[in-house]
């Protein structure tokens, strides 16, 4: 028998969520938006990037996520514990194209470790933190959930990796998983109770801001893809949006899974299961990098300097994604613009270092 996806609203407003790297950016953002919905986090982090400052605002553990001492600590003190939400993973593309097997040991070996024990502690529902860079864009660069995937880095494909294990194990009926494809996320917690915690960041807007802090020139890799203007097309969507989502798949599970079981008896050669479904989460917005540049200047009233460079190992196009199936299951839809991105990022940037400081004390 599959596992019971009845939605209690009440059970929902009181219960407990592991989040896996819950010290990180998203994790922590998600951590956030729970205690604001009446859901208490419990954060297990290996601080490997993630800090302390964040995980301290709730119950937190340090360890590997493979480590089942640690799992069995979190569970022996939090044992009503059915849902978790899976944030931590290696994430910076070049870095994967140079290290492949750090990259599918830790985001799928470690994984597999993770579930096996989960499902021994008695976890019912599993959320993982995944990407919408494995998709095969079309050529009108939007995709949907049913879209090809063909991931063009170790890191795109040890997510596609980890969601076929969960589809598989999700099969079995001992869990139901639910795959959330990101977009670009940016900005930062409105109430600057967090944000990106990496003073060096990969991600383009990080990058803008550190050009712009420190007068420097923000380079654009590659300005020969078949776009409107040559740059990457990205779907940037603000991190507060992308929390808000995530408890509204706790919120809604029940529903989710209810999608997937008509979604597989209608399709039983496709992706989905009776126990798995996939959510893309993004704007429905394709936005270039060198329009991102522009909207950044006219966010900070500064234009932007920069430069181009030829495209890094594994970038890929991008694409932007349709958000039908996130607002007809979730009731959600991004709410927040680049621009509140572009704001909070830099009201975040300014607290950063201080942060940091008192992070290293």
């Amino acid at each position: 028998m599959p596992p019971d996806s009845s939605f209690v609203a009440i059970r929902r407003r009181n219960m407990k969520v592991l989040i896996t790297g819950g010290a990180g950016f998203i994790g922590s953002t998600i951590a956030s938006c729970c205690v604001d919905n009446g859901i208490t986090p419990v954060i297990l982090d290996d601080f490997s990037r993630g800090l302390r400052t964040f995980a301290a605002q709730h119950d937190y553990y340090e360890g590997d996520i493979a480590d089942p001492e640690v799992l069995d600590r979190i569970f022996a003190d939090h044992p009503e514990i059915e849902d978790v939400i899976h944030c931590a993973a290696k994430i910076v593309v070049p870095e994967s194209v140079a290290e492949p097997l750090e990259y599918y040991d830790n985001n799928v070996g470690k994984s597999i470790i993770l579930l096996r024990e989960l499902a021994r502690h008695g976890v019912k529902r599993f959320i993982l933190s995944s990407t919408a860079s494995m998709y095969e864009p079309g050529e009108d660069y939007m995709v949907d959930e049913t879209a090809a995937t063909n991931p063009q880095s170790p890191y795109a494909a040890s997510k596609a990796l980890l969601e076929r294990v969960m589809r598989d194990f999700a099969a079995t009926g001992q869990m139901q998983c639910l795959a959330l494809r990101y977009f670009n996320p940016i900005g930062a917690d409105p109430k600057m109770r967090t944000g990106l915690q990496d003073p060096h960041p990969t991600h383009v807007l990080g990058k803008m801001i550190e050009a712009h802090t420190t007068g420097g020139t923000f380079t654009v890799t590659g300005v020969d893809w078949p776009t409107r203007d040559g740059s990457g097309l990205r779907d940037y969507v603000h991190v507060w949006d992308l929390a808000r989502a995530h408890v509204a798949a706790l919120q809604r599970f029940g529903d989710v899974m209810t999608d997937a079981a008509r979604e597989a008896k209608q399709n039983p050669n496709g992706t989905l299961n009776a126990n798995y479904n996939i959510i893309n989460l993004g704007t429905g917005t394709g936005t270039t990098v060198f329009e991102l540049v522009d909207a950044f200047g006219d966010a900070t009233g500064h234009p932007l300097k920069s430069q181009t460079a030829e495209a890094r190992m594994g970038d890929v196009v991008g694409c932007a994604t349709l958000t039908d199936k996130a607002e007809r299951l979730l009731g959600w839809k991004a709410e927040l613009s680049i621009a509140d991105g572009v704001r909070s990022s830099m009201e975040w940037a300014e607290k950063l270092p201080a942060i940091l400081e008192a992070e290293r004390d």
